[in-house]
């Protein structure tokens, strides 16, 4: 349109009526380009969101929660072993009720160590309820007449498997809160490690005998939200982004005035499967500072490519592959005895 014409047009008694309904076309058609894109937004959002693992029904929930606090019964029990010998040091291992192999090597390597430097040291292994069968004798029936034979097997009623490795820990706080009343130090430790004991006691003789943790700490580890991830949690499960400091469940210490009181603090911190994670969230809870071991490289990861002639002898704890690792590393280990 020319100018001219534009003047023309503004003069007729027309404009007005003309300059509302182009305003309000104008209106429509940017509403509704709006609108379609914001559709298309919606769409595309659900498209990337509907199947995360944030989209969770309230029973999907579950599996990352354990049924604690509960009532749970030591079926198979040690009653008055832990009073009588009075130890030191109380090694707990939480073993699947099938593995006899792992419990057979431990008690013929770090195992045997009853006396260290002058320490009465005893050793249990933790159970829950297994369903398997093996051949035609239950697992529940080789597992009692092992607790006949070496006296050093507690088993628990709740199911044994991965998720439910919180309730064995709190087990086993509770069975160390009320069977060892005359005992300093407890260590939670897998199957699958390397100890050595005489440097693990060494450690305990200066340590704290209050309100003491210690292992390998993580420090401001990433809660993982990858739900191909073993360790997965949900935001509406846990929503902060890091895990309060935790010592690693592979293998901690601590005093025997810890567990009653992380068994108090249960009360108020739900359990998450993530048994570790959820004892640091119970020491936060309690304002309680975990202890950093007096060397860095005393509790180790997966064993180096390269080792020192006496590696064995300088660290407390280790990641093994296997039960044979451990037999041969075992061997290694007393070798360098005269490091």
């Amino acid at each position: 349109m020319s100018q001219s014409a534009f003047y023309r047009c503004e003069k007729t008694p027309w404009t007005r009526v003309r300059r509302c309904l182009c305003f309000w076309m104008l209106l429509l058609t940017v509403g509704t380009f709006m609108l379609t894109f914001y559709v298309s937004s919606l769409n595309l959002s659900w498209l990337l969101t509907s199947n995360t693992p944030e989209d969770i029904s309230p029973e999907d929930l579950s599996v990352y929660f354990v049924s604690y606090p509960s009532q749970y019964s030591i079926t198979v029990d040690e009653p008055h072993r832990c009073l009588q010998e009075r130890p030191f040091l109380v090694l707990m291992i939480p073993v699947a009720p099938n593995n006899r192999e792992a419990r057979d090597t431990i008690r013929n390597t770090w195992g045997k160590e009853t006396t260290v430097l002058g320490k009465v040291v005893s050793h249990y292994f933790l159970l829950g309820m297994s369903k398997e069968e093996d051949g035609t004798e239950s697992i529940k029936e080789q597992v009692l007449e092992e607790s006949r034979r070496h006296h050093d097997i507690l088993q628990s009623d709740f199911l044994d498997s991965y998720n439910n490795l919180t309730i064995k820990t709190m087990v086993m706080f509770e069975w160390l809160s009320s069977h060892c009343p005359n005992t300093s130090f407890a260590m939670k430790i897998d199957s699958d490690m390397f100890l050595n004991v005489r440097n693990l006691v060494d450690m305990l003789w200066k340590a704290p005998r209050h309100l003491y943790m210690t292992g390998m700490l993580a420090s401001g580890a990433s809660v993982l939200r990858d739900h191909t991830s073993k360790w997965f949690l949900p935001v509406s499960v846990f929503p902060e982004n890091y895990f309060p400091p935790y010592a690693l469940g592979l293998g901690y210490v601590f005093s025997l005035d810890l567990p009653k009181r992380i068994l108090e603090a249960s009360a108020h911190v739900k359990a998450i499967y993530i048994e570790d994670a959820y004892v640091g969230l119970c020491m936060r809870h309690l304002g309680i500072v975990l202890t950093d071991p007096p060397r860095g490289d005393l509790f180790q990861g997966m064993v180096p490519d390269e080792t020192s002639n006496c590696y064995w002898t300088s660290v407390i704890t280790t990641i093994l592959k296997n039960s044979d690792q451990l037999s041969l590393v075992w061997r290694v280990y007393q070798s360098q005895d005269g490091c």
